[in-house]
């Protein structure tokens, strides 16, 4: 017997009229899976960002009022650190804020919302509001695309385990 997986695109798009990204992806795996692979560190650290990324999480505490601090390293030994903040965890999605060590220095703050679609798959749909345009630029000149899109590739294979 075979299993075939829906191949998902992730859009990314990015605001004219304030300093937004927003991601759209859809998933074969209900919310309650999805929203559990963002907030438990020992899920987040299989599938959070590029694939020649290695994670090592500092601390994570993924309820309403907890923390998270990780650290990504490439081949060479070079880190990027991130930290943030889960202000609300809810069923459907959650708020937090997002801190890259590096440049744009500044702190974001993320919406997702996971929207049940039926059959077991869900839609995830992550607004960020970044502190101005040149932030926002910056984030999105860093590679940020090639490793939301790989992450969630990454997350595809960890759901469909």
């Amino acid at each position: 017997m075979t299993t075939s997986r829906t191949r998902h695109e992730t859009a990314i798009e990015v605001g004219t009229d304030l300093p937004t990204v927003r991601i759209v992806r859809e998933f074969d795996a209900p919310v309650a899976a999805v929203l559990r692979a963002h907030t438990d560190p020992h899920l987040a650290v299989r599938w959070l960002g590029p694939h020649r990324l290695t994670m090592r999480v500092d601390h994570w505490d993924g309820r309403t009022g907890g923390a998270y601090r990780y650290v990504h390293t490439d081949a060479d030994g070079t880190e990027y650190a991130f930290h943030g903040s889960f202000h609300e965890v809810r069923d459907d999605g959650l708020v937090q804020t997002f801190t890259w060590e590096g440049e744009p220095d500044q702190a974001l703050l993320e919406r997702l919302v996971l929207t049940d679609l039926g059959d077991g798959r869900c839609r995830l749909t992550a607004t960020s509001h970044h502190e101005s345009f040149a932030a926002r630029d910056g984030m999105v000149a860093s590679g940020m695309e090639t490793g939301v899109r790989e992450g969630y590739e990454r997350l595809d294979a960890l759901l469909a385990d």
